[in-house]
């Protein structure tokens, strides 16, 4: 049968998937406990219903951002016909000359350090006050969620400012106990390290950077974790020893020693995880953890 995007999303969270994809010529595929499932009771997508479904989800501005770039990240709330709201964040893409879009589920309740059978001294990194410490990990590893449950629990614990830098917004925060402003690169401000150019001058404690992707990021980062704030961020590093080598390797010769000083004295850890598939469906995450130990640093 033919499908609309609220048709497909529907049947994405009936089946409890975590990434959708919609592609020309197949039927939508979505993805369960790490496998990809193709959905054929719904008909192959034609050309028209790509670019239909595209135009359910993105404004006029970021149809006219996408035709520019001819690619585009964003994010948007759905409402299925229960009520129930759940959010995705998405890409679209041309391949061979056809639209494609890749949608991830984001959960709407922000679980919490103890849901995610994350461990325990993990708890003590929302009790410090300044530091960078990492999450890590291949995509589709958890890293928003977990993230998610440490800002949460400062939310929750602490009266202070957070401010985060997401590409796009995933999970959506109310303040409790904490004051949080969520920026979105493209629409609030134009790059990771522009935002973090001006976040000193917005009275933070807290910060977290959706993706240390560049030399500029990852400079900005630790100088904001130096200056006596809390600096939570994500890579995408296999392991806890290679994040620290990943970073140092984005800078020039000549200044590898000075990042090499600088982390040794603002990082708190590094949390690496992966995703097992467990007996009878499901899944959990595996975590490598590692704190700067007076040995480590």
């Amino acid at each position: 049968m033919a499908a609309s995007l609220q048709d497909v999303l529907a049947e994405a969270l009936r089946r409890q998937a975590t990434d959708i994809h919609i592609s020309t010529g197949l039927h939508p595929t979505v993805r369960i406990d790490g496998d990809l499932v193709s959905v054929t009771s719904f008909g192959v997508l034609s050309v028209e219903d790509v670019r239909s479904m595209v135009g359910e989800v993105l404004t006029r501005k970021q149809i006219e951002e996408f035709e520019d770039s001819l690619e585009i990240d964003f994010s948007f709330t759905f409402t299925g016909a229960t009520g129930e709201s759940s959010r995705f964040r998405g890409n679209c893409f041309y391949e061979r000359g056809k639209l494609g879009v890749a949608l991830r589920t984001i959960p709407t309740f922000i679980r919490t350090i103890s849901d995610l059978k994350l461990p325990q001294p993990i708890i003590e990194v929302t009790r410090k006050h300044r530091g960078l410490f990492m999450v890590t990990g291949p995509t589709g590893s958890g890293k928003s969620t977990t993230l998610a449950s440490l800002v949460q629990e400062i939310n929750l614990t602490r009266p202070c400012h957070i401010v985060t830098i997401e590409d796009p917004i995933e999970y959506m925060y109310s303040s409790e106990m904490a004051v949080i402003h969520q920026r979105e690169v493209g629409s609030d401000t134009r790059s990771f390290s522009e935002a973090l150019k001006r976040v000193l001058r917005q009275d933070p404690d807290v910060i977290l950077i959706g993706e240390m992707r560049d030399m500029e990021t990852i400079s900005a980062a630790v100088t904001a974790a130096e200056t006596g704030h809390l600096v939570f961020a994500t890579l995408h590093t296999q392991s806890a020893a290679q994040t620290v080598d990943r970073i140092i390797d984005v800078f020039p010769p000549h200044q590898q020693q000075q990042i090499r000083q600088q982390l040794s004295t603002v990082l708190i850890g590094v949390c690496t995880q992966q995703l097992i598939p467990v007996p009878g469906g499901g899944r959990v995450v595996a975590t490598d953890l590692m704190f700067a130990t007076p040995a480590i640093r």
